[in-house]
């Protein structure tokens, strides 16, 4: 039977949101097998906590839209429309 995991295979493995590590500070992490180490130090104990993961902020919305920017055209002269 196939594992299935719930996250995607590709997340970047980083002391900063493994489970086996405490934070002390911004960019620092308590790893329990190696001490106090940065927190985009990595290696291959790291499992995964989504819990610590801060996720990026959302992208801002753009709000200057003129209302020109909102008009139907007809469509050109000598090109009709052709129906669905």
């Amino acid at each position: 039977m196939a594992k299935h995991s719930l996250f995607r295979s590709d997340i970047e493995p980083r002391c900063a949101y493994c489970a086996r590590g405490n934070p002390l500070s911004e960019d620092q992490v308590a790893c329990r097998k190696y001490g106090v180490v940065s927190g985009g130090f990595h290696c291959r104990r790291f499992r995964y906590d989504p819990l610590r993961r801060i996720p990026p902020k959302p992208a801002v919305m753009r709000t200057d839209f003129l209302p020109e920017q909102f008009l139907l055209l007809p469509p050109p002269e000598g090109r009709e429309e052709q129906p669905k």
